[in-house]
């Protein structure tokens, strides 16, 4: 007698996504590079299409938005990056001057306004306390940095992840269509248009979030950069992309980068004046983002709160660190797509209905 033993579709497919899951997890020193690749084409796939146009071929415009980016590569690393670690190395060179600041001003203000006694206020501590870290840290980077370069094969591996990126971001963007194709016919064909759809609205949310969202980012940093350039400041570069790159998350990027430009710009000029012009500058440049960068380029794309945005980028921090906080809105902006189809299958229900 033949015993015949059948398994829910879901738990086969569940089971094939986790084993999926484990196996990226356990190969991702080797995946990532690939990773990264598919990132940067999945960016750059409508570039792509823009230079393609009806006439030429794909491998050509592939090779044009590459000759185009490494220019700007070029660029960005003989101009902008000497001067912004010019800026930082500034910066940490003169934060015991910072903290000598809040030590002098802003501790007596305080304890003049709730009270504190001079002993609750331990500033010579933090100051210590902060010089043994910045000490610390130069220490554990140096070690790291030995640690790397002793080790060849270490080496070796990193260097070949890093020129293996672009190798494979070119073919990838050259067969992206075809790829896409051989993806499409895996699909079960009663699921095919169903499953397409909710990728093309995904892509539509994700991309145009993506995109946008970059180049808003990119905006404020120059915004800030020229402008607390214009106050005098001395690591303006440095602030400005900092408060730009820190504008992913809503209102992040004006509290990072009023707080440090305001003590800076106090105690490099002694005055309260520049204090106003840098607080005119993130307010000219949050007036443009709400009323000009935003609408424009991103648009309510992603269709979430600001308060879910930061609750996005906070969850992704605490569960993968710095590249989960990289990846929230990304995944939060296709969870949104998905939880639009589950509400609507759910309202058009006979239980919501209560037709049981």
């Amino acid at each position: 007698m033949e015993i015949k033993i059948s398994f829910p579709s879901s738990l086969v497919w569940g089971a094939a996504l986790a084993g999926l899951l484990l196996l990226a997890y356990l190969l991702w020193p080797v995946l990532s590079p690939f990773f990264i690749a598919l990132l940067l084409a999945y960016w750059m796939n409508p570039l792509v299409l823009r230079a393609q146009g009806k006439k030429r071929g794909r491998t050509y415009a592939v090779v044009v938005l590459f000759t185009l980016f490494i220019l700007l590569g070029i660029l960005f690393f003989l101009l902008l990056v000497p001067v912004m670690w010019k800026q930082l190395a500034s910066f940490i060179h003169n934060l015991p001057d910072y903290v000598a600041w809040l030590q002098g001003k802003l501790f007596p203000l305080a304890q003049s306004l709730f009270g504190f006694k001079p002993d609750d206020l331990p500033s010579s501590e933090i100051r210590k306390l902060l010089r043994q870290h910045w000490q610390e840290a130069g220490s554990v980077a140096s070690s790291l940095f030995t640690g790397i370069t002793s080790s060849t094969f270490s080496l070796m591996g990193w260097l070949a992840n890093l020129l293996l990126v672009p190798v494979i971001l070119f073919y990838l963007l050259r067969d992206w269509d075809g790829l896409l194709q051989k993806w499409c016919l895996l699909l079960p064909r009663s699921r095919e248009a169903q499953v397409v759809g909710l990728l093309a609205e995904a892509d539509e949310v994700l991309g145009g979030f993506l995109r946008g969202q970059l180049l808003v980012m990119l905006s404020l940093g120059v915004i800030y950069s020229v402008g607390l350039s214009l106050v005098g400041l001395e690591p303006a570069l440095f602030l400005g992309m900092l408060a730009g790159l820190a504008s992913i998350v809503p209102y992040l990027g004006v509290i990072v980068g009023i707080s440090l430009s305001t003590v800076i710009a106090y105690i490099q000029f002694q005055e309260f004046l520049p204090v106003v012009y840098v607080l005119l500058v993130f307010g000219v440049g949050q007036v443009l983002e709400s009323s000009f960068l935003t609408p424009m380029l991103v648009g309510n794309r992603i269709g979430l709160h600001p308060v879910g945005v930061i609750f996005a980028v906070l969850a992704g921090g605490h569960l993968a660190g710095l590249v989960g906080m990289l990846l929230a809105l990304p995944v939060a902006a296709v969870v949104m797509v998905l939880l639009r189809h589950g509400l609507a299958w759910y309202r058009a229900s006979h239980f919501y209905h209560g037709n049981h």
